[in-house]
């Protein structure tokens, strides 16, 4: 057969269809091809820097495909890229821009500015507008940096799928949990003893722990601490020091200490 064209549209003219497959009839002849994706992710400013953390569960319609997904990538030393949506579009991303900002900063003998890796990464979601406009391999990610530029602090950016750039003064999460916890994420901001960017690190761990759990009580697309096989959330901070991931064993004491006290 003649075909001139991408093999995502091959595929298509072949009968492929990408999502899930709802039909019952079992003499359907089309093929369905489940795309996985990456779910829930969320970022919170405390008094040094920015916590950001993101869910293990990568999902394929309504199974589970891996409990172990790394939704929270450095980039460089101070900044990281969290990804909900196609992890194979978001993990080439992340690629990019690391290779980018590492040959920037070899050819010019100087980091690249804020701007510039936010401009970058609007640009790389741009150009991937067209897969996302076909139902398939869009990202929301957050990116997150700590500003070295006069003391900066930590900043926290939402993208939309166009690449449009947002910055968030306190907190973002995106994902299928985020509808559980954004709310949380304002009461506790507005009405709590204290305001997120008040806490210290170990406080906006415990808040960030406890809403991704109460995430996976409510969605089934969100992973939660996984007691079997001892699997915890990704949590990193990024601070002035640059970027730490917190342990196992550390998370698993924030756990038993102010998650699962009750």
């Amino acid at each position: 057969m003649e075909y001139k064209g991408d093999f995502l549209s091959l595929l298509k003219a072949n009968g492929y269809k990408f999502g899930i497959n709802t039909s019952n009839s079992t003499n359907n002849s089309t093929q369905h091809f489940e795309l996985t994706e990456g779910t829930t992710i969320i970022a919170v400013r405390y008094s040094e820097g920015v916590v950001i953390a993101g869910d293990r569960r990568a999902i394929s319609g309504t199974s589970v495909i891996y409990d172990r997904a790394n939704k929270v990538i450095d980039i460089d030393d101070y900044s990281v890229l969290a990804i909900s949506g196609s992890p194979a579009i978001a993990y080439e991303l992340a690629r990019v821009l690391e290779n980018s900002f590492k040959y920037y900063r070899r050819s010019q003998l100087q980091e690249l500015s804020l701007d510039g890796k936010l401009r970058m990464l609007s640009k790389l979601l741009r150009d991937n507008l067209p897969m996302a406009l076909q139902g398939f391999g869009a990202v929301i990610p957050i990116f997150a940096a700590y500003d070295k530029a006069e003391d900066g602090g930590g900043k926290i950016f939402f993208y939309d799928a166009l690449g449009a750039q947002f910055e968030c003064a306190d907190f973002s999460t995106t994902g299928s949990g985020s509808v559980w916890i954004r709310g949380a994420l304002y009461y506790l901001n507005r009405w709590g003893e204290k305001q997120l960017v008040d806490m210290k690190a170990e406080e906006s761990i415990t808040v960030v722990l406890r809403l991704l759990d109460a995430a996976s009580e409510y969605d089934a697309a969100t992973g939660g601490y996984n007691r079997k096989s001892n699997i915890f959330p990704l949590v990193k901070t990024i601070n002035q020091q640059g970027i730490r991931e917190m342990s196992a064993d550390y998370l698993n004491e924030i756990y038993t200490q102010f998650v699962e006290k009750n």
